[in-house]
């Protein structure tokens, strides 16, 4: 835990040089802060124009803003207070240094401020998750998602469900320890599993979607034969020399990936080593890399050489995902007859794209096919779960819940009682809050026991 004697202060917006920084400061000395180096204290909530001082020799720093915001009702919990300066290099580093002279002050770790606000109880760990998942989106797709966990979409249902289970758990353990209170109902077991019957279908349903997948992006494995023009195909997703081009087979020996916004989602492409059988044990390497790849990818565009099509037109090595699409390459090499004969001879087939990675035909449509794709491929809900952390913690609360229903209708309080404290557990660890005082609280406050 961070002491509350520390407070710290840093650079809260992006790398200088830019128009406007934000410095924060955060804890019990923010306001000493404020009255050092501005003479006095804004308002709460109300930016006011003000010129910063070095608290030592009393020059003049820069002319920004300045706000309060004291605590509890602050991003932190804490006093808390911002100096908007001007954004230049010199003038932040002047700022920074004034408030390092300051006693009691000290910079702030990376993640700080998110800890102390999560210490302080203004946010959830679900809702620190998907504050790191907004800083770092970079679609559309991300940033909705992110947003909606931040703005507590997992948090608040998950403190939904455990607060139901404390009141499950409060029953039981009512019935089990103050069964000759004439004020404690008879029927506790029978309340209690009323309650808990519902949750753990509620909670199995909130682990499916495709929330951690959004966050990683779609994975396309672009494979094929050796010389069908994947690494061309690759350059011109990517609008640049990223592969190296060669007519020799086997040039490309290692995997290389290309971060592409599709319709506002993340997708992944990857370029891999022609697939065929070798002797030469570096690109027997690249083979066995490109293959792992392409079984572990949500598409596959299979390349082949339109002149070579006949020979070509389906993967020939396993490991292969059953989503995979036919991308015929180099039609620009064909005449006007051998084109018609390919159109007509996949005219009625699925999933077959017919281009010229070197002169950009067809390449447009294969794109947007491949964003169509994704736009199916993840769930058009809110994914309520974004990361593994969150899914082992539900999948644990739920099993824990079955095994309580169970004893339950066994007729075994004491077992149904700890099963019924470790699905709250699981959930209090999923939010970063486990407090067994609550199930007190809750009995203390609805039986009147001990009156």
């Amino acid at each position: 835990m961070i002491s509350d004697r520390d407070t710290i202060f840093a650079l809260s917006s992006g790398r200088p040089p830019a128009a406007i920084a934000v410095v924060r400061i955060s804890g019990p000395g923010a306001r000493m802060a404020l009255e050092q180096m501005l003479g006095r204290v804004p308002q709460p909530r109300r930016a006011s124009l003000a010129r910063l001082r070095d608290p030592v020799s009393g020059e003049i720093v820069d002319e920004g803003l300045a706000l309060w915001f004291p605590a509890p009702n602050s991003e932190t919990g804490e006093d808390m207070a911002e100096l908007h300066v001007h954004g230049g290099r010199a003038v932040i580093a002047a700022v920074l240094a004034a408030l390092a002279k300051l006693a009691g002050l000290r910079p702030a770790e990376a993640g700080e401020f998110t800890r102390r606000a999560f210490e302080n109880g203004r946010m959830d760990l679900t809702a620190v998750e998907g504050l790191a998942d907004l800083v770092a989106a970079e679609t559309e797709a991300q940033r909705r998602q992110a947003y909606r966990h931040l703005r507590g979409l997992l948090g608040e249902r998950a403190e939904s469900w455990r607060q139901r289970l404390i009141e499950a758990l409060a029953l039981v353990e009512a019935g089990i320890d103050f069964s000759d209170e004439e004020d404690v109902p008879k029927d506790m077991m029978a309340r209690s599993l009323e309650l808990i019957r519902p949750l753990a279908g509620e909670i199995s349903k909130a682990g499916a979607g495709q929330g951690e997948r959004l966050r990683e992006g779609l994975r396309v494995a672009i494979a094929g034969p050796p010389n069908a023009g994947k690494s061309t195909l690759f350059n011109r997703l990517a609008r640049r020399e990223a592969a190296i081009v060669s007519p020799f087979p086997g040039t490309t020996r290692d995997v290389l990936e290309l971060h592409l916004d599709l319709g506002g989602y993340p997708v992944t492409m990857l370029d891999t080593a022609g697939i065929r059988e070798t002797t030469d044990p570096v690109e027997r390497e690249g083979v066995r890399r490109a293959s792992e790849r392409a079984a572990d990818a949500d598409l596959v565009l299979w390349v082949v050489d339109a002149t070579q099509v006949q020979s070509q037109d389906r993967p020939t090595h396993g490991g292969i995902p059953s989503v995979t699409w036919l991308v015929v390459n180099k039609i620009d090499l064909l005449s006007d007859g051998e084109r018609r004969r390919i159109e007509s001879k996949f005219a009625k087939t699925e999933n077959v794209n017919l281009i010229s990675s070197a002169t950009g035909v067809g390449v447009d449509e294969l794109v947007n096919s491949v964003a169509a794709f994704a736009d199916g491929f993840f769930t058009p809900e809110p994914a309520l779960v974004t990361r593994e952390r969150q899914r082992a913690h539900l999948k644990e609360t739920v099993i824990a819940l079955r095994d309580a229903q169970r004893a339950g209708e066994e007729g075994r309080e004491e077992i149904m009682a700890e099963q019924l404290r470790l699905a709250a557990r699981a959930l209090g660890k999923l939010l970063g809050r486990v407090d067994v005082e609550d199930v007190l609280d809750v009995i203390f406050r609805d039986f009147c026991i001990g009156k």
